[in-house]
């Protein structure tokens, strides 16, 4: 017996919103120099990461999780930074002292966001 359509987007629609309500807000900011990384060091791990700040980076337990990663507006004068997206990042390194809870690489956050806003608000969710 196969499975209706509706049923399988009404599925779709409610794990969506499942998901979104368990996002946890932030804020994001980029970086460009990816190695040596806190948790890899001279392995390169590609440009689709992130680091983590201080209250994530709990002794590097978190090195080597992902992360889903959605700009959900400004955190200063750039009007509408974000580009729609959402991209999916690997913990490779700690950002002690950055300015937001994730600094991404400059290609992921140019993913979801314009690099001139240079902060953004996010929502995350492992």
């Amino acid at each position: 017996m196969a499975i209706p359509k509706s049923i399988l987007l009404i599925i779709g629609v409610v794990a969506t919103l499942f998901s979104i309500a368990l996002a946890t807000p932030g804020t994001a900011t980029f970086y460009t120099n990816y190695i040596p990384s806190a948790c890899y060091g001279n392995t390169p791990q590609g440009t689709i990461i992130a680091a983590a700040s201080d209250p994530l980076w709990n002794n590097g337990a978190i090195c080597g999780k992902t992360f889903n990663v959605t700009c959900t507006g400004p955190t200063n004068p750039v009007p509408h930074p974000c580009t729609g997206k959402s991209i999916v990042v690997k913990i490779v390194d700690h950002c002690p002292g950055c300015g937001g809870t994730l600094d991404l690489s400059k290609e992921a956050f140019s993913t979801i966001a314009n690099p001139v806003a240079g902060v953004i608000k996010i929502d995350y969710v492992q």
